[in-house]
């Protein structure tokens, strides 16, 4: 559950608004697009007017191992982009999974490519979906789409940000010479909307 703040008036009525902070992790192999997601996520909610904070992981093990990046999206100023525990992890490979299954916070979402994956998510405290986008990406005749693919899923579970801003975002974190893409990643999510499967929820 979100924190809830009290916001007075002229007439000093009282007013209730929601704030909102999302803490995502977003894991897998080098190549499989991950820190292309996260910055897509994150010039998509600063088209919402969000407060963005986008920290990615570079160094040896982005060669073959795990690469990731942290994505904070707010409606208020962001303290510190360190984080260490996640109110969603979107998973792509399974050393990521065994890495960060863990750190995702109780009553959070786990969202994972079931490609590859040999121990599935064990936990009953965090909410748990499986999308198979590596499989439909290969269906779509594109394998780059596989990320694009698996943020419709996490929109799906969790929709944050409205999909015209996603798609502003896309325009704004891919060059020019690759605008002719964005139809072919909008589909992707849209795909990626309709095939995320709820594995296990909390309650």
């Amino acid at each position: 559950m979100h924190p809830l703040v009290l916001q007075y008036d002229g007439d000093s009525e009282e007013k209730i608004s929601k704030i909102m902070t999302e803490e995502i992790i977003i894991a897998g192999f080098g190549g499989q697009g991950v820190l292309s997601m996260g910055k897509i996520l994150a010039y998509s909610a600063i088209m919402q007017d969000q407060e963005v904070s986008w920290m990615p992981s570079y160094g040896p093990e982005m060669r073959g191992g795990t690469a990731n990046v942290t994505v904070i999206l707010s409606s208020e100023r962001i303290s510190s982009p360190i984080i260490n525990t996640f109110d969603t992890a979107i998973i792509l490979n399974q050393q990521s999974l065994d890495k960060f299954e863990n750190s995702v916070k109780p009553g959070g979402v786990l969202i994972y490519d079931g490609n590859g994956i040999s121990r599935h998510p064990e936990r009953r405290d965090i909410n748990i979906y499986r999308i198979d986008a590596a499989s439909e990406a290969a269906k779509l005749g594109s394998a780059k789409a596989v990320n694009m693919i698996v943020l419709g899923g996490y929109l799906k579970v969790k929709p944050l940000v409205e999909l015209q801003n996603v798609v502003k975002g896309l325009a704004e974190s891919l060059p020019q010479r690759h605008h002719s893409l964005i139809p072919m990643n909008e589909k992707a999510i849209k795909r990626g909307m309709e095939i995320v499967n709820t594995v296990h929820e909390v309650g």
